[in-house]
């Protein structure tokens, strides 16, 4: 990420410098957010935030040291936008709650329109579309009159924003999806859980996998239980694996139960503290597709 983000920011700009001064309409534009220091935007995600302000902090740097040659501003979404990584992270059905990347285009089109002066500022897609003139958002959006995600750092009051982001995970994917019957989460719901599990695994599943899970429970029923993709037909139990875990999960029974019953999109509870990640995260990823193949059953 810092490679990508900020690395990557500052030294493209480095290297375009000397032929962007050449130019009468010269810009830069960063796709990073406005600088907010609230903690909470730092908690679970800190090398992330600390790679999209590094690009931010581009914009600060550049805008006045090139003021009046090139113009750098950088723009940040009001809502999710649907790309290829939030159907990775967010799963099926996410897109329903994001915009198209048709806004972000416009907004930088309405930017590149501005003279060099227009420089060092942090601008929301939707604010300056409005300001364009646009009063209907709703053609951007995948699913017209559907509740959005709201993106991170703008929220005035981040905690409302982070359990607006869980309950949209959760409560969609309930009215979208078929009814299904209650897991009860109580004595005996994770044991279950992992028994249905362990009946849906194959070497094939194993095969595509190759890792092992351990999850760290609290709450009735919690305690230690593991997942093992990595020996031959795959197994389940309680306590540790016999080899290292590649990932390990924290949280609570009751939201372990919710996450496997597709209750609760993994993403979700991942952005709003629910879940907690140590380890290989593209392996943690993997483990949302097989939980999609058991919803289901459970």
């Amino acid at each position: 990420m810092m490679n990508v983000n900020t690395r990557g920011t500052y030294l493209t700009s480095k290297a375009c410098i000397p032929y962007l001064k050449k130019s009468k309409i010269a810009h830069i534009l960063n796709l990073s957010p406005p600088l907010n220091l609230n903690p909470v935007w730092f908690k679970q995600h800190c090398a992330y935030t600390i790679a999209k302000y590094g690009m931010s902090m581009c914009v600060l740097g550049m805008a006045e040291e090139f003021k009046g040659e090139i113009a750098v501003n950088a723009l940040w979404p009001k809502t999710a936008i649907h790309t290829a990584a939030m159907d990775m992270l967010g799963g099926s059905g996410v897109e329903s709650q994001c915009r198209k990347v048709d806004i972000i285009a416009d907004a930088a089109y309405s930017i590149f329109k501005k003279p060099k002066s227009f420089t060092g500022n942090f601008i929301i897609d939707e604010n300056i579309l409005k300001e364009e003139g646009i009063k209907n958002f709703d053609i951007y959006a995948v699913k017209p009159g559907h509740p959005l995600i709201p993106d991170f750092f703008l929220d005035e009051q981040p905690d409302i924003i982070t359990k607006k982001v869980e309950a949209l995970g959760a409560t969609l994917q309930l009215k979208e999806e078929r009814p299904k019957p209650q897991t009860k989460p109580c004595s005996g719901a994770v044991e279950e859980t992992f028994r249905i599990v362990k009946d849906s695994l194959s070497d094939d599943v194993v095969k595509a996998t190759q890792a092992i899970y351990l999850f760290e429970l609290s709450g009735e029923d919690g305690g230690t239980w593991f997942l093992d993709l990595k020996s031959k037909g795959g197994n389940v139990g309680y306590g540790e694996p016999s080899d290292q875990a590649d990932v390990v999960m924290s949280m609570s029974t009751d939201d372990f139960v919710k996450m496997f019953s597709g209750k609760l999109k993994p993403t979700m509870a991942f952005m709003s503290g629910k879940l907690k990640i140590k380890g290989n995260m593209a392996l943690a990823i993997k483990l949302e597709k097989l939980m999609n193949q058991m919803n289901a059953r459970l």
